[in-house]
């Protein structure tokens, strides 16, 4: 499977509650090895979950993110699938949004943490995958591993509050959930 700019794929509210795994994704779609798809609804989901468990964080931070988000992928906010959701069919009729949202959004794959919440079956009816991060990136360093470290190092070259060193980025990745695609890079870097 070739992943490019044109490579759509939607990104579940759980894989953008922790910054530094967002920041890597959004760094992997700047790179164009696929394009990103979220909705206001996956927006809300994550930064509510953020305010709850982060008190430190203020809700003026978060839509200054979003609004960055928003404004650097401006084909990335899906609009018009709340129509689909009543039909759909997951073990959590909780996520039937993001799989309206990954249908009108044209994505062939949710990143996601949780997949259980995805059946293949049910996804497999609209052509749609559901990967963990770690797999997708896994996938993404399998096609094109100089761009996937380009993109690493595009966010290393970012972290200025404090500076960061690539081996404090990489456990800081490996934390959040990428461990096999750390294990590849480290190998690479």
């Amino acid at each position: 499977m070739s992943y490019n700019k044109r490579f759509v794929a939607l990104l579940d509210a759980n894989v953008l509650y922790p910054a530094p795994l967002r920041d890597f994704l959004l760094r992997l779609a700047q790179a164009e090895l696929f394009t990103p798809r979220w909705s206001v609804e996956i927006h809300d989901e994550w930064t509510q979950n953020l305010l709850k468990n982060r008190s430190d964080l203020k809700p003026s931070q978060l839509e200054k993110t979003r609004q960055a988000m928003d404004s650097a992928f401006p084909t990335a906010n899906v609009t018009g699938y709340k129509s689909l959701i009543s039909d759909l069919r997951l073990p959590d009729a909780n996520d039937r949004h993001v799989l309206a949202a990954a249908i009108k959004g044209q994505a062939r794959i949710i990143i996601t943490a949780n997949k259980r919440d995805f059946p293949s079956k049910e996804l497999r009816i609209y052509g749609i995958d559901a990967q963990t991060p770690d797999t997708f990136v896994c996938a993404l360093l399998a096609m094109n591993k100089e761009k996937v470290l380009e993109a690493l190092r595009n966010l290393l070259n970012a972290l200025k509050n404090p500076p960061q060193t690539m081996d404090q980025v990489l456990q800081t990745l490996k934390r959040v959930g990428l461990s096999q695609s750390v294990a590849i890079i480290s190998r690479a870097v």
